[in-house]
């Protein structure tokens, strides 16, 4: 089966990082998010990826083709006109069944049991608190009957949760050309939603599938929050020296410097970082990060940046600098 990604969204609430870097190459718990996800879907026995990249995606080709084997496409979004539009652009005539997955979305469930058992297509689901900044799924006996985007007054708590299981890509191509037509448009995008409820018009079977675990990557809080769930899965840290003391979980990179200092909890330090005479928890630190002298909590800290000083809470992009005191040099 083949899988589309779009992966051109700009990570608006993610800058400074999303300035030099897409957001899908950002770094949770020892590698990028796209890695999380494209790691799922190979285990799940996808054969087939099309990427919808945009602005930096020669960044993301270049590290798909240098950590995955199998067959990828990339094509570009030139212009961000929606989901749809972007879902679109990765579907072709000879396509039969696809699987759609936001970007920015890491999850947990047997995507092979999904894969093997629903007959129809499906869309995953998850009951939440507030709705309303979600595409919200009515449904009556497991069949979907309406999809709303973004609803102000939603009649159902559960929510679409970025991955769709497709198998009439025709069909969906088609209701997303009809959209383009009738230039329907949901706050001046074409959404994938609206093309869903169009198939549901045509009685096109949509069921639903649930899933619990699922991590928004868009915003610097909830790429702490996932950062700390996935740390949690992985085995203790081996490493151990004097003047270095690790609190579980973390991730720390086997290039990493980590010199009379305490890591953790909740640690992520990447492939040639330094953490010198400091203290890191709660935190991401990227490549060649550097870190002295601090204590760095609930941060995000860009590839190359380097903080000298006390505690401060950081969300400091690729190659930036904070000394703190006089006489001080990078």
């Amino acid at each position: 089966m083949k899988a589309i990604i779009p992966v051109a969204g700009l990570g608006s609430r993610l800058r400074p990082h999303t300035f030099t870097r897409p957001k899908v190459l950002l770094n949770v718990a020892g590698k990028p998010i796209l890695g999380h996800i494209l790691d799922h879907l190979v285990a799940s026995g996808i054969d087939q990826v099309t990427l919808i990249v945009g602005s930096m995606g020669d960044l993301i080709e270049t590290y798909v083709r240098k950590h995955y084997s199998i067959p990828f496409e990339f094509v570009v979004q030139q212009e961000a006109r929606g989901l749809a539009h972007a879902v679109h652009l990765g579907l072709t005539a000879e396509d039969r069944e696809v699987l759609v997955i936001l970007g920015d979305t890491i999850f947990e469930f047997d995507l092979t049991h999904v894969l093997s058992t629903m007959a129809d297509s499906a869309i995953a689901v998850k009951t939440v608190e507030d709705p309303r900044r979600f595409g919200v799924v009515e449904t009556r006996d497991e069949l979907v009957t309406r999809l709303v985007e973004k609803p102000e007054n939603p009649k159902s708590n559960l929510v679409i949760v970025g991955i769709y299981l497709i198998r009439e890509a025709q069909q969906l191509k088609s209701s997303i050309e009809m959209l383009f037509e009738r230039n329907l448009t949901t706050r001046g995008e074409f959404q994938l939603t609206d093309a869903l409820q169009l198939m549901i018009e045509q009685e096109i079977p949509i069921r639903t599938f649930p899933v619990n675990n699922w991590f928004d990557c868009g915003k610097p809080e909830t790429l702490l929050e996932t950062n700390r769930h996935l740390l949690s899965k992985l085995p203790a840290e081996a490493r151990q020296s004097d003047g270095v003391v690790i609190i579980p979980p973390v991730f720390i990179h086997p290039e990493a410097v980590i010199e009379q200092a305490i890591i953790g909890p909740h640690a992520t330090i990447g492939q040639g970082a330094t953490v010198r005479s400091a203290m890191v928890r709660d935190a991401i630190l990227g490549e060649g990060a550097h870190v002295e002298d601090a204590l760095v909590a609930g941060s995000l800290v860009g590839n190359n940046a380097v903080v000298k000083g006390s505690f401060h809470r950081y969300n400091l992009g690729d190659s930036s600098a904070i000394v703190e005191g006089t006489g001080d040099e990078l």
